[in-house]
């Protein structure tokens, strides 16, 4: 005589409320998604918040993750696990991704700060002392963002450190970083064609 019949994957599958909501999103149905997306949301978000220590970062991972689930909803495998195990453990991979790729980021900033991957700024500086033409340069920095323009003057002009700009702008210094390498990029970019493209966003 069976102790209650069935697998333990299949009981979990029986007792799993998600698991029809989920067959639903995969066919496209924005109101099962809602039904989804507030059940697995808070595991998600204390996964990622577990793992990045920075609630903002946490929040944002969480929503690149929801989106996969909606987006892949058709490779979900009821007998691989609940509905919730397949969004968190997404969460977590993502979050793990996330912290890799801020480190390697900051240590590309450090070795910058330090002396040992000054070409990029470099490569402006040049750039901008061929520009005789002051209104050339403002124009060009009118091109980046108002974010991307402070971190940019701020770091190469003012000589201030991520950190510096970080506490006068009170932004991340995971953002700082991004925005000054991405001003950089475009300052440098615009100044080379002539013209600013026009401003992206923050």
């Amino acid at each position: 005589m069976s102790g209650g019949g069935g697998t333990g994957v299949e009981r979990e599958r029986a007792v799993d409320p998600l698991a029809a909501p989920m067959a639903r999103v995969a066919a496209g149905d924005r109101d099962a998604f809602g039904e989804v997306y507030d059940a697995v949301a808070p595991k998600v978000l204390a996964v990622t918040r577990a793992v990045l220590r920075n609630p903002s970062m946490a929040e944002e991972v969480t929503q690149e993750v929801l989106l996969e689930v909606w987006r892949q909803a058709a490779r979900y495998d009821p007998s691989a696990g609940s509905v919730a195990a397949w969004a968190t453990t997404i969460g977590h991979r993502r979050a793990v991704d996330r912290v890799r790729s801020v480190r390697a980021r900051e240590d590309r900033e450090d070795r910058v700060v330090a002396g040992e991957g000054r070409v990029e700024y470099d490569e402006v500086s040049e750039q901008v002392l061929q520009h005789e033409d002051e209104a050339r340069v403002r124009k060009a920095l009118k091109g980046l963002t108002e974010l991307q323009r402070e971190a940019v003057v701020m770091a190469y002009w003012g000589g201030r450190t991520s950190t510096e700009i970080s506490a006068q702008l009170g932004v991340p210094v995971p953002t700082v970083k991004t925005r000054l390498r991405d001003g950089l990029q475009r300052l440098r970019g615009d100044l080379a064609r002539g013209e600013p493209a026009a401003g992206g966003a923050s």
